[in-house]
């Protein structure tokens, strides 16, 4: 649409658009907005450090970002800064592959800071000598630290959550759990266990942001932080990652989500399909028709195909042996583990392990 086309409704609304009454309106609609009274205001700004690791999740970054950035506009004061360091301190490019200019490497923080640890994509091979050694020194301070996404493998590599709870993305949940038994994992969205916080990522940076906000300076600037970002359903550190059985599947049948459930429990012993049938009060043949009419295919089936996904999890996530692989996920032996993993796959789990490169500690 040009401009030069002379009068008309063209050129009215590019006059309405000048004239400086129209901007004065607008300014007031902002300004009109009333701000959300808060406490606690200290004379600095609480400073996050966001520490962006190679391949990071765009998603969750930005998420934690927001919700410190709208908690400065819903209060209308300076209640939070922040700043973006990694290793290397130039730059460091998002898993979607947007690079982002850092503001410095890693450096000495003081014990005021809150640092946002934010994994993504092979965080195995992003989590460096040189950021674990610095994690280590910077937790000796005392400073809060978080994990968003991925990023609690690096923490918990680095020791930081040795006897604490956390919570990590549930696609990497199997190879966490194999890897530090030291951690009590957990299914929820986000931890706040201390001094350390973890969220599992994509939307689980906003519910523990605002958290975070919440406890600085109440609820009702964190209520008004999620109107903002039309986030209505605040999750707590009780909420679990994944959909139910039920809304995963598309099937709200008691008795096939107990199944269910319980084979996603089992999944180092597999549970014969009789006694699976027998703990829900049905026959076998009961429970093979159940499956065939819902999910297409039998139980032994289905038990197949969740075990097969965790084992693919582990060989492409972990250093494990193929070996052990197979005996996590309930086979007697890797020849019969290879078998299953080809027919399901299209190749084995030794080529499966090949076309990944072996994480570096």
């Amino acid at each position: 649409m040009a401009w030069s086309r002379g009068p008309g409704p063209c050129a009215a609304f590019k006059k309405l658009l000048c004239s400086p009454p129209f901007w004065q309106r607008i300014a007031a609609m902002d300004t009109s907005r009333k701000a959300v009274e808060v406490s606690g205001v200290t004379s600095r700004p609480r400073r996050f450090v966001f520490v962006l690791m190679e391949n990071f999740t765009l998603m969750s970054f930005s998420a934690a970002l927001e919700c410190l950035r709208l908690a400065n506009r819903m209060s209308g004061k300076q209640l939070y800064d922040w700043i973006l360091i990694g290793e290397g301190g130039d730059s460091v490019r998002c898993s979607a592959g947007t690079e982002f200019k850092l503001d410095g490497g890693l450096d000495e923080l003081t014990r005021d800071d809150t640092l946002i640890l934010c994994g993504g994509e092979h965080v195995q091979k992003a989590t460096s000598k040189k950021l674990l050694s610095w994690l280590r020194r910077e937790a000796r301070k005392g400073i809060m630290i978080g994990g968003v996404c991925t990023a609690t493998y690096a923490l918990a590599k680095a020791g930081l959550l040795d006897g604490k709870r956390a919570t990590i993305h549930w696609e990497n949940h199997d190879s966490f759990i194999e890897e530090f038994d030291e951690v009590e994992l957990t299914k929820s969205v986000f931890v706040v266990d201390g001094n350390r916080m973890t969220a599992a990522g994509g939307t689980s940076a906003i519910d523990m942001m605002l958290n975070r906000i919440a406890g600085d300076y109440g609820a009702d600037l964190s209520n008004a932080v999620a109107d903002q970002m039309i986030y209505s359903t605040i999750r707590t550190d009780q909420d679990t990652q994944r959909l139910s059985v039920p809304s995963r599947i598309g099937v709200r049948h008691p008795k096939l989500s107990r199944v269910i459930r319980d084979m996603e429990a089992n999944i180092e012993e597999p549970i014969s399909p009789s006694v699976l049938a027998q703990q829900v009060g049905m026959s076998t043949r009961q429970l093979e028709r159940l499956f065939r009419r819902y999910l297409n295919r039998s139980p032994k089936r289905y038990y197949m195909e969740l075990r097969l996904q965790k084992a693919r999890n582990l060989l492409m996530q972990t250093d494990m042996s193929v070996i052990n692989v197979a005996l996590a996920c309930g086979f007697a032996s890797p020849s019969h583990f290879s078998k299953c993993y080809r027919a399901h796959y299209n190749t084995t789990p030794y080529r499966e392990r090949g076309s990944h490169a072996s994480p570096a500690g």
